[in-house]
């Protein structure tokens, strides 16, 4: 935005795109903030802005604008306190004789987005917790937009076709919080749409979203949503199979049977240091694959195609082989770098970050990284092309 723009904002003390801060001290409130303009429940499709460093009546609050400051605000986005991840902009600009941090946050494509499990939306100057009705046209506004392909609706299904107890035992307290659910009277239709499990209260179709999560049979609906599993007693695919495994069900069921599947291939030898101190050591370490796996469920394509991921343990190396190739922001030079991530499946990352899969957005690889290190294992190696990305990880010395 342009000085002129900014400028109009900071001086418009009744607008509901613009709020002023003194100071970052609450970074809680500073982050509901965010959320609220990512919303834009007044729909003016423009940005929202926060100004940190002025009075409530933009007068200037002489605070020292530093690049620490400005990592801080940054930092919001990543921490997956807020999803789906805000797109914002941090700077520091000269406005109106003040020296301020400008924080501009883009209408989300896909709300409503949440802090913390709640929903904020402004209300003139005000952020505000919203009500149903403000969700619910929230979540309308995301349908009419064109939506991922994890947030559409599943022709031919039903609401039977999830399993709705555990959306109401399991999932829901992990996604809304307690004060929430405490005075939450909406249908089983109208919290499904909430969670963006359904795509529409009139008419509840599952998303795709809604099956991988909580799907009584995801693949009769998603042909490619398993994992083919093989053990190799040797270097190549034609070498005698071991074990090998078709995994399917829910995201929680393949990540938990997929997981003890590996745990179950991981060997461990002892090293002798010194005279009387043995060292166990993995032949890879387990939270590398853990990273690298849940990596390939999130954000493979699931459009177009019936292809499952793909682990194959070689007598050398394991590989993971994932059907998409890189998406957005991502691509071949940047991809892997910590930090640098894009959501093909926005829905699904932040049920998994909600179902504790995920501990922090854009860090997988790079945690893979560190553990595979600190194993003594080579570095894992990435083959990123159009359509899919092979992680190769090679046992240690």
């Amino acid at each position: 935005m342009s000085d002129q723009e900014l400028e109009a904002l900071l001086r418009d003390l009744e607008s509901d795109r613009a709020e002023r801060k003194r100071s970052a001290a609450d970074r809680d409130n500073l982050k509901k903030t965010i959320c609220a303009l990512a919303n834009d429940l007044p729909a003016h499709g423009c940005p929202g802005v926060l100004f940190i460093g002025v009075e409530d009546d933009g007068a200037c609050a002489n605070l020292p604008i530093d690049d620490q400051l400005l990592r801080l605000l940054a930092g919001f986005r990543q921490e997956g306190q807020i999803v789906p991840l805000p797109s914002m902009r941090v700077q520091k600009r000269s406005l109106l004789g003040c020296e301020v941090a400008v924080v501009e946050v883009e209408p989300s494509s896909t709300p409503p987005v949440r802090f913390r499990g709640n929903v904020w939306v402004r209300m003139g100057p005000t952020t505000v917790l919203a009500g149903a009705d403000d969700e619910r046209r929230l979540s309308e506004r995301r349908r009419s937009s064109d939506l991922p392909f994890d947030l559409r609706g599943v022709r031919g299904a039903d609401l039977e076709s999830l399993d709705l107890e555990w959306c109401r035992s399991t999932y829901l307290p992990t996604a809304v919080s307690a004060e929430i659910l405490a005075e939450n009277h909406r249908s089983i239709a109208e919290q499904l749409v909430s969670l963006r499990f359904a795509s529409s209260v009139a008419e509840p179709v599952p998303t795709v979203l809604g099956m991988l999560i909580a799907g009584k049979d995801p693949r009769a609906w998603i042909p490619g949503a398993y994992v083919q599993f093989a053990r190799f007693d040797g270097p190549g695919l034609t070498s005698p199979i071991v074990d090998q495994a078709e995994i399917s069900g829910t995201m929680t069921e393949i990540v938990r049977r997929l997981e003890e599947k590996l745990n179950a291939h991981i060997r461990v030898t002892s090293d002798v240091v010194g005279r009387s101190v043995e060292a166990r050591r993995p032949d890879f370490p387990l939270d590398a694959l853990r990273q690298l796996v849940r990596n390939a469920l999130i954000h493979r394509n699931y459009e177009g195609t019936n292809s499952p991921v793909r682990v194959s343990w070689f007598e050398d190396r394991i590989e993971i082989w994932s059907p998409g190739g890189p998406f957005g922001s991502v691509n071949r030079a940047n991809f892997g770098q910590a930090g640098v991530t894009d959501y093909r499946n926005p829905g699904l990352a932040e049920a998994m970050k909600n179902l504790g899969f995920v501990q922090r957005f854009g860090m997988g690889i790079e945690m893979a990284r560190e553990a595979m290190a600190r194993n003594g294992n080579p570095a894992p190696e990435f083959a990123v092309e159009q359509n899919a990305v092979m992680v190769t990880l090679r046992r240690h010395e």
